[in-house]
């Protein structure tokens, strides 16, 4: 990764972070203490990223995606670290193949796409897995691990 396409990433994100409403420009606003105890990272990781120091290892790019709502995807890509080509976004438009199986998303992702706050998640997940069908918590937690 260039140095341009880092500064690419941390002025995205920068603005990903304020759009959600994390204070990072005040010394003493809070967002970047906040934004690093929602996503069980260290501060630190957040200031580093926040000065263009250094890439956050792919945990914290998958915690900061989801309390940012973000899907990880789009974090990889934007930060160069992979490819549209190396992540390519399945073909919905046709019917599934026998040989592949249907992708589910996980109760987590689907929090996050339906724009659930990020403390109510675990209701969403208790009361949305009451109506996946048996079997279905293997598949999702196989899902989570990808």
């Amino acid at each position: 990764m260039s140095t341009g396409d880092l500064d690419q990433f941390t002025a995205w994100i920068e603005e990903l972070i304020r759009a959600r409403g994390y204070d990072i420009d005040s010394s003493r606003g809070g967002g970047k203490s906040r934004l690093a105890d929602e996503a069980g990272v260290h501060r630190a990781a957040i200031t580093r990223l926040l000065q263009g120091q250094s890439m956050p290892d792919l945990e914290t790019t998958r915690r900061l995606a989801h309390v940012l709502r973000v899907p990880v995807r789009e974090m990889l890509i934007r930060s160069g670290r992979l490819s549209e080509e190396d992540l390519p976004l399945p073909d919905l438009g046709s019917a599934p193949s026998a040989a592949a199986p249907p992708l589910r998303l996980t109760l987590e992702e689907a929090a996050a796409g339906l724009g659930v706050p990020r403390d109510q998640w675990d209701m969403f997940i208790r009361v949305a897995g009451q109506f996946l069908p048996a079997g279905a918590d293997t598949d999702a937690a196989r899902v989570a691990s990808e």
